[in-house]
């Protein structure tokens, strides 16, 4: 039968993390949950009820028939003997109340592996992201990403032994790095999908269902409520920016379009998360906390032209200190260029910082550096150089709203 892409997506956490519990491993559990959607897709329609349960069941019974060869197989009849029910069942034990693809983030960023190793593991096996789309992200070749997911793996089971979700003291030591998973899956779908065809295949939505579950669990923290706020307002603020399938410049966004409940839901969630970085005691502002601040500026404003930009070069300035990533380095410099053009400044400074980014930095970066450089001439009125650029552009971005924009102004 076919298997809905919606019902896959939701299925397929709850197969793996049950299987991965009978089978005690991570990787196996990821195993026998393919074999299991395979053999679903290949039953006639409508013999399906339960899909999870009878994935579960098939993989189950896979993993068995694999040990009846092998000298274990005595201590582990009596799963064999256990009653067979349609229902996932996952044992009670650390983290079985946690929504399915979180306890599987949280098994993927253990703190036993190398900080580039969990990112990888977790965008592929829970997130569902390609090697490619991993590789772009985080700026590596796709042999090298390829890679690291194979040795992820490998050192996840030497490290760990048996497959378990940990517990409320070893979540909290790896809640960063499942914070930064979650956002790598909203940058990758806004970069990707500023209007996705197919709603079971957005990145950026599944990122915020993912957000809006840590949210429930971490209600007060402010680097989890400042991750929602972004993927409120970027989703908030996605309508409009496409027009007969070309991405818009931010002057010429439809604003009436953005949706306004998920608009100022964000902007409270931002506000909570300033509010509570603010508190006596608290550590200073993080990462998410000034990207959704970031976010609620361009969110409030009236216009491009109204935009606070002293406001914004000021939070890059603290963002960049606290997180000095590529990207940030990149969306700095854009501010930094809207104002100087505003107030009669000299662009050389900002251009020369974004032909550094163009030259050395990772691809994801020199690509939005070049999309910069470009935006810059145009608006400067050096019509040619921002054709030129926009075509050399066009050798880099996929096929798209992103690559139309280019072509628009390629002449």
């Amino acid at each position: 039968m076919p298997i809905d892409p919606a019902a896959f997506r939701t299925a397929w956490p709850q197969v793996v993390r049950s299987l991965a519990v009978t089978t005690r491993s991570l990787d196996r559990g990821e195993e026998y949950a393919a074999e299991a959607f395979a053999r679903a897709a290949a039953q006639p329609d409508d013999t399906i009820d339960d899909l999870v349960g009878w994935c579960v069941q098939v993989g189950r019974r896979t993993w068995f028939d694999a040990l009846r060869h092998r000298t274990v197989f005595d201590r582990l009849q009596p799963q064999l003997a256990r009653p067979e029910v349609a229902d996932v069942d996952v044992p009670h034990a650390p983290g079985d109340d946690l929504d399915d693809r979180l306890a599987l983030l949280f098994v993927a960023c253990d703190d036993a592996l190398a900080p580039g190793a969990q990112l990888v593991l977790a965008m592929r096996v829970v997130c569902g992201l390609t090697v490619r789309q991993i590789a772009g992200h985080l700026g590596i070749a796709e042999a090298t990403a390829a890679a690291r997911l194979t040795r992820a793996k490998s050192a996840l089971a030497r490290a760990r032994g048996e497959f378990a979700v940990p517990d409320g003291p070893a979540r909290a030591v790896r809640l960063p790095v499942v914070l930064a998973c979650v956002a790598g899956l909203f940058t990758v779908g806004q970069r990707e999908a500023l209007r996705p065809v197919d709603a079971t295949e957005d990145p950026a939505r599944d990122a915020y269902t993912l957000a809006e579950a840590l949210a429930a669990e971490y209600p007060d923290d402010p680097e989890v409520l400042g991750l929602r706020a972004v993927c409120r307002l970027g989703l908030a603020r996605r309508p409009g920016r496409v027009r007969d399938g070309v991405a818009l410049p931010l002057d010429e966004v439809d604003r009436t379009a953005w949706d306004q409940r998920l608009l100022r839901a964000g902007l409270d969630d931002a506000t909570a998360a300033l509010t509570r970085s603010s508190a006596p005691g608290s550590v200073p502002p993080g990462r998410f906390a000034l990207e959704a601040a970031i976010s609620g500026v361009h969110a409030t404003a009236p216009d491009a032209v109204g935009t606070d930009w002293p406001r914004l070069a000021q939070l890059y300035d603290v963002l960049l200190a606290a997180w000095p990533s590529p990207a940030t380095r990149v969306a700095r410099l854009v501010v930094l260029g809207r104002l100087a053009l505003r107030d009669g400044g000299d662009l050389a400074p900002v251009e020369h910082d974004l032909e550094e980014l163009v030259a050395d930095g990772p691809p994801y970066a020199a690509r939005d550096a070049s999309l910069a450089l470009a935006d810059l001439a145009r608006r400067s009125g050096r019509a040619d150089e921002a054709a030129g650029r926009y075509r050399e552009l066009l050798d880099v971005v996929p096929e798209g709203p992103l690559r139309e924009f280019c072509r628009r102004y390629a002449g």
